[in-house]
């Protein structure tokens, strides 16, 4: 079962990436990540959030969408990459086997809390993937 572990972490880190780059492109193409109400875009695009006049509450819901994409994204490709290509590395570390199983765990959570089935269902596989590779290869 160890060496199965790191492709393990790498269907994970995989899931992950393309929960990101999808994001990502729903982002900044087609109306999946815009509202239904046409008129609460506009009101988004017009107001301003409390913290600063220099941005609309529209440009920091893209801005939000576009990090989050980024950070999933970065996810996925560092523990892809760590998970085939340095192995031992992950492994050996409890540090970034913690982190990883951390960030899985909080993504779980706020799909569970702000998102829908899909992103749900994806971060719940991809934290099983992970933590069936950390328990084969032992925390």
């Amino acid at each position: 079962m160890n060496s199965i572990a790191p492709f393990l972490v790498a269907a994970s880190a995989a899931i992950v990436f393309v929960l990101g780059a999808i994001h990502l492109l729903y982002t900044f193409h087609g109306p999946l990540l815009r509202p239904r109400d046409r008129e609460l875009q506009a009101r988004m695009a017009a107001v301003s959030p409390v913290i600063s006049r220099e941005t609309t509450m529209w440009k920091t819901w893209i801005g939000f969408n576009a990090s989050h994409s980024i950070a999933l994204l970065l996810f996925g490709a560092m523990y892809g990459y760590l998970a085939l290509a340095h192995a031992d590395l992950l492994f050996g570390s409890v540090f970034l086997r913690a982190i990883g199983l951390a960030v899985l765990l909080g993504y779980v959570a706020l799909a569970k809390l702000y998102f829908f089935r899909i992103p749900l269902l994806g971060v719940i596989g991809a934290t099983l993937l992970y933590g069936l590779a950390i328990a084969a290869r032992g925390f």
